[in-house]
């Protein structure tokens, strides 16, 4: 059993612990809340066995877990490695693996380090989004994980393991045009959606009561906080562009074809889109 420490004790970081606890992997959780009403909450909630400093986490964790937004963690990262013991392992939990796999390319102590995203989240924030079970049959990427040391691989993929979670093996380019299509674009749209429709519809009442189950499963990313997606928008941002721009080239299909009362081409689409009925269930 290993002493965890993690860094960021919201939806990711704290229900990792949950499981890590629950399940035996972690004998003892070590968290670092920056923010202290959050770092109330998480011992409120027990998720840590005791918050911790900085520092202290990274001396007396074994396996430390960076999960804050991506634009603070390529910043710490390369601090944690220059602090790190031989005997230590550290992994991030980010939605981009481009920039942070070059900031510590040739960092002494990259071989510790073990660069993971896992695929699972909700449109909630904070150690009181936290739940069991968060990643259970979800797909895990380790991004670059040929310059992980085999030691520090194995562990990591057994924590993983733990966390019923299966392991995909990606460059951390090809990570970051993949999650563009499926994971950064939902939320871009959910964001433009929210947006069209507050700009519209001013009677909130109406929007409550008129809103159903479609169009509430399609804006709820809409909630996501803009802490975490702002800076993962800004490193993916030529991928985002592009999945952007295609995206806008099938909306102008629909719209011209609505515009044009082009029944067949309406049909046309929707039949192509439903082929996506094949891959989701």
């Amino acid at each position: 059993m290993y002493t965890v420490g993690i860094i960021g004790l919201g939806l990711i970081g704290g229900s990792m612990a949950i499981d890590l606890k629950r399940r035996g992997f972690a004998e003892r959780i070590l968290g670092v809340e920056s923010d202290p009403v959050a770092a109330e909450a998480a011992l409120t909630m027990a998720l840590a066995n005791e918050l911790v400093p900085y520092e202290d986490c990274i001396a007396r964790a074994g396996i430390i877990v960076v999960a804050v937004p991506v634009g603070v963690a390529v910043k710490m990262l390369p601090d944690i490695l220059d602090r790190i013991t031989p005997d230590k392992i550290v992994i991030d939990v980010c939605s981009t693996k481009e920039q942070i796999c070059q900031a510590v390319k040739y960092h002494p102590h990259r071989p510790q380090y073990v660069s993971t995203h896992p695929m699972a989240g909700t449109e909630y924030s904070g150690p009181w989004a936290a739940q069991p079970g968060l990643f259970d049959g979800r797909a895990c990427i380790f991004a670059q994980a040929e310059e992980s040391s085999p030691k520090a691989l194995k562990t990591i993929e057994e924590m993983y393991k733990v966390l019923n979670m299966r392991p995909i093996y990606m460059d951390p380019s090809n990570h970051d045009v993949h999650t563009a299509y499926v994971s950064h674009i939902s939320h871009l749209t959910s964001f433009a959606l929210a947006l069209t429709v507050l700009d519209k519809e001013k009677d909130e009442k109406h929007i409550f009561d008129l809103a159903s189950g479609g169009f509430a499963s399609t804006v709820r990313l809409a909630k996501s906080n803009a802490d975490m997606w702002v800076p993962i928008l800004s490193q993916n941002r030529d991928n985002v562009l592009h999945v952007m721009d295609t995206y806008m080239e099938k909306m102008k299909a629909f719209r011209d074809a609505v515009a044009e009362y082009d029944e067949a081409r309406i049909r046309e689409l929707i039949d192509e889109a439903n082929k996506i009925k094949k891959i989701i269930r």
